[in-house]
């Protein structure tokens, strides 16, 4: 397979920056200090440890709980791993070097690994491929063990994943019997593989199981079909009649075929960054060009405004064009974790601005909401509106849909994924090219050091973004050295100023991307204002449950209301006809945030009694104001009510310039 990387850049290493920022910085203490020792408690009360430390023979009893809870403990593992990587914590170490024994006196003489079919299966392994996840355990356990040999330099863990890889490569790969995972994961972990071990044989498998992916025959269809001597369950969603449809599975077609995302959502984004990674790093064009098709499908007809994935309770999974119900949204938030990663992965592919954007917005919205701000509470669906009293949904999915976040879920693929990203938040805000450029891809406020050209340059943010669209970078470097910085100048704003060393800056604007293309020498001052503007936003007018409804914006933030600041039901208010929309920075509110007010009407609910009907036009509206405050901070006070699109008074011709953009982009 030729090796010709098509990536336009590639992420700094998180260990390279250092997150200092007024927004982040406080959530990132509380995932360190909260969220990681309270997920670690729960794998423990849970079994899902132990079920590994029976498998190694360190303790007795049976399996407990689902055949996918390895993948549990090495997410845990891996986002441990990445606070080692910059803070050798001696009590986390030994917690880590504890577990990292117990899996690999898990791990059987041949490799096989997966405690599960080791404790009550073992003669089905690898016979139930569409619905029993080994691969996708084996996955998890790749990125953990890559983690770990980058933290503490010990192959200890990336023994037991080569040996693990060989074992399935023998099975799987090119010349062996067909197979790929019915939940994919493993495809992005053996690039990383990969990647830390220079195997090819690893990349090789990647490729394959991408491509043996939607062929007939199909080995899903086969066993779906003719389940006798099939271990565990048969996804019976899969079935039309006696009809195998294979989209649940991403199995429906070859996937260099495919146009539109279909099935479950978390499967299809982590297929999708494998997909990319494949293509950095064998130059294969036709992949990219197909996940350019399958990224317009997303983000033209079946994403939330919040970037949240997967519209439909059934199967977590995509529905048809523009079917984005709001009080049955499903928008797990492991499927806004993998929009996120395949944005960023196709802005190091291509280098445009427009995938960072979709990257940003999802982080801010669909997946931040789905951790509490004390760290020990979890979302695992993300409605976009809530009603009343309890949910008609909130006894499904146990208790994955909920009013209000959750400590626990029976499935914890969300409480274990949300700190594997957050931790390395640092490698999503810059980019490398070469030695040509130096991109800033979010505004975080901290600092990241690289080497360009042999020498060391430092940047260094300020900001109070999202809150404020003023970002001031300082840049340092040892000796005069020329690259370009380039600044994402986000889809949503319109107006900007930049200047270097207090004058104004020639940038040309390209591709989503301010670039400063110059020599560097010493310490220079850049300072880039962007405008955050207030924005009303519509729905296609197909969505067909937002017709009328507006969804109100603020630079990267999508905004909801709540019924904690309001005195009537939330179905009583529209905004007014052209409303005015102003902001103010409460520091004392949901851990502080910018609110917005804007001007509403409700109806005038005087003259009812005794009637449930009257004539149009009996009683007017009266003026009213509505309240609205960021979406990711829903669910910290006594309310059940919430949505996020609102009906509109406004005339269907007075489009963004009727709002009132009076707070600009100045914390007040």
């Amino acid at each position: 397979m030729p090796r010709n990387s098509l990536a336009a850049a590639t992420p700094l290493p998180f260990t390279d920056v250092t997150v200092a920022d007024p927004f982040w910085t406080p959530r990132l203490e509380t995932l360190r200090d909260v969220t990681m020792e309270t997920v670690y408690e729960s794998l423990e009360e849970t079994g899902r440890i132990d079920n590994l430390r029976i498998a190694a023979g360190e303790a007795d009893g049976e399996f407990i709980g689902r055949y996918y809870n390895d993948s549990d403990v090495y997410k845990w593992l891996e986002a441990a791993c990445y606070l080692l990587g910059v803070d050798d914590d001696p009590t986390l170490r030994e917690r880590v070097d504890n577990l990292a024994d117990v899996i690999e006196g898990a791990q059987e003489p041949d490799g096989y690994l997966n405690s599960y079919f080791q404790l009550v299966e073992p003669s089905a392994k690898w016979a139930n491929l569409h619905a029993m996840h080994e691969l996708y355990c084996a996955g998890h356990l790749f990125e953990a063990a890559v983690a770990h040999h980058r933290a503490t330099g010990d192959d200890q863990l990336l023994d037991v994943a080569r040996r693990l890889a060989d074992h399935i490569d023998e099975q799987f790969g090119p010349s062996a019997a067909t197979g790929y995972p019915g939940h994919p994961e493993i495809e992005l972990a053996l690039v990383k593989l990969y990647r830390e071990t220079g195997e090819e044989r690893y990349l090789d498998l990647a490729s394959y199981f991408i491509d043996a992916r939607g062929r007939d025959p199909s080995r899903f269809e086969q066993e779906v079909t003719d389940p006798e001597g099939v271990a565990g369950r048969v996804y019976d969603r899969v079935l039309e009649g006696d009809e195998y449809d294979g989209r649940y599975f991403q199995d429906h077609a070859p996937v260099r075929e495919q146009d539109t995302a279909e099935g479950h959502a978390v499967r299809a984004t982590y297929l999708y960054c494998g997909m990319a990674d494949i293509a950095m790093e064998t130059g294969d064009r036709e992949l990219v060009h197909t996940l350019e098709r399958l990224w317009s499908n997303v983000t033209e007809r079946r994403m939330y405004v919040t970037g949240g994935l997967g519209s439909s309770h059934d199967g977590e999974r995509f529905t048809t064009d523009y079917d984005l119900p709001n009080e049955r949204s499903y928008a797990e938030t492991c499927a806004a974790l993998g929009n996120v990663l395949w944005n960023h992965r196709m802005l190091q592919l291509t280098g445009e601005g427009r995938f960072g954007d979709v990257a940003e917005r999802t982080l801010y919205n669909g997946l931040l909401a789905g951790l509490s701000f004390s760290g020990n509470r979890f979302f695992y669906v993300n409605p976009l509106e809530i009603n009343g009293d309890e949910h008609a949904l909130h006894d499904l999915d146990e208790h994955r849909f909920a009013s209000e976040r959750q400590p626990w879920f029976e499935t914890a693929c969300c409480p274990t994924n949300v700190p594997r990203l957050l931790l390395t938040l640092g490698q999503y805000a810059y980019l490398r090219d070469g030695d040509d450029a130096l991109y800033v891809t979010l505004y975080v406020g901290g600092s990241a050091e690289t080497t360009v050209d042999a020498t060391d340059v430092t940047v260094a943010q300020t900001t109070d973004y999202p809150w404020d669209g003023g970002v001031e970078l300082d840049v340092d470097s040892a000796d005069p050295v020329d690259f370009a910085l380039k600044l994402r100048l986000p889809g949503w704003c319109d107006d900007y100023t930049l200047s270097v060393d207090g004058d104004d800056a020639d940038a040309t604007a390209e591709d989503g991307f301010l670039t400063l293309d110059r020599t560097w020498t010493g310490s220079t001052k850049v300072e880039l204002d962007l405008e955050v503007d207030i924005d009303c936003v519509t729905a296609h007018p197909d969505v067909r449950e937002n017709a009328g409804r507006v969804a109100l914006v603020r630079g990267p933030l999508v905004y909801c209301l709540e019924g904690a600041d309001h005195d009537r039901p939330l179905a009583d208010y529209a905004l007014a006809a052209d409303p005015s929309v102003s902001g103010s920075y409460d520091v004392d509110l949901l851990e502080g945030v910018v609110t917005l007010t804007a001007d509403g009407v409700a109806p005038d609910r005087s003259g009812w009694k005794g009637s449930l009907y009257r004539s149009l036009g009996a009683t007017a509206p009266v003026e009213t104001s509505v309240t609205a405050v960021p979406y990711y901070a829903w669910g910290h006070r006594d309310s059940s009510e919430m949505r996020v699109w609102v009906r509109s008074h406004r005339s269907e011709d007075a489009g963004r310039s009727g709002v009132e953009r009076n707070f600009g982009n100045k914390k007040s």
